[in-house]
């Protein structure tokens, strides 16, 4: 009864607390500026990661006494977020955000019963996500929806309810008002830390199941791979493509899917809609090859 209610309340929360986040986002002046990259045309407010943040924190601080393992998560996802919301306002050094990311993976994936070379996998896979869900957020609910996704589908695909339905209540409270016309944006605070919430309750829910002690580290990996679902392909793609032009796989550009669906004509609907099937796609070939190591 206690996860209806959390996600009940979460749900409200993230609707009726954006409106405050967009009004700190302007106070603190955490906006987004519009250049040739982006396709939006005016000055918009980051102001929406606080609310999942918030949100989250609250959640974790009741729930910590039943799942150990929201207590390294909670705690991480506190410096991913304000490393990001930062970063919002005044730009950080690329090496500073990814150190405390590297590090706010490692309290995670180091508790984890699994074996050291899975550690080591879901380490690095946790960095990626987290870095994979910044620059999937290039369009308006796209980022949103796909953590909205994710969530839903490790619902089932994990038994996990009461940590998956509230998440997604708050996310969705956000969604209306990111989408389809967009009063905030998550910003890096925002769409970082739905990058890490997700990959590390997934990397958890992995490993409360009962592993094959011979399982093999290629499997698992590729579990990772397509439960990471279209930013983390999407992202793999573009940074291939870059090195390949002899570009840093780094440097932003308007080459990911979302803005190459657009580009072509489709809209915002229609390039959401099959950015969401094409991850929810990923998503069960994730759960067929996880069947494989049980």
């Amino acid at each position: 009864m206690i996860n209806y209610i959390f996600s009940i309340l979460l749900l409200f929360w993230g609707l009726l607390g954006t409106p405050l986040a967009i009004k700190l986002a302007e106070d603190f002046r955490a906006m987004d500026i519009p250049d040739a990259r982006k396709s939006h045309k005016k000055i918009t407010p980051r102001g929406a990661g606080i609310v999942i943040w918030s949100g989250y924190i609250l959640w974790a601080l009741v729930m910590a006494q039943y799942n150990r393992e929201i207590s390294f998560i909670s705690t991480s996802a506190t410096f991913i977020f304000f490393i990001g919301y930062v970063d919002d306002m005044h730009s950080l050094p690329p090496l500073v955000r990814l150190f405390i990311q590297f590090i706010s993976a490692a309290i995670v994936a180091i508790p984890l019963p699994l074996t050291f070379f899975a550690k080591l996998v879901t380490l690095v896979w946790i960095t990626g996500m987290i870095n994979a869900y910044n620059f999937i957020d290039g369009m308006d609910g796209l980022c949103l929806t796909i953590s909205f996704l994710t969530s839903i589908a490790s619902l089932f695909f994990f038994h996990g309810i009461s940590i998956w339905l509230p998440l997604a209540s708050v996310i969705f409270g956000v969604l209306f008002w990111n989408f389809p016309k967009p009063k905030t944006f998550l910003g890096d605070g925002g769409s970082t830390l739905l990058g890490f919430i997700c990959a590390s309750h997934i990397a958890w829910s992995i490993s409360n199941f009962s592993l094959r002690n011979s399982y093999n580290i290629l499997i698992f990996a590729f579990v990772l791979l397509f439960l990471g679902g279209i930013p983390v392909i999407d992202t793999l793609v573009a940074m291939t493509r870059r090195i390949l032009h002899k570009k840093s796989p780094f440097l932003p550009d308007r080459g990911h899917t979302h803005h190459k669906l657009q580009d072509a004509g489709f809209s915002k609907p229609a390039t959401l809609f099959i950015m969401s099937t094409i991850h929810v796609l990923f998503l069960f070939l994730g759960k067929y090859f996880f069947s494989l190591l049980l």
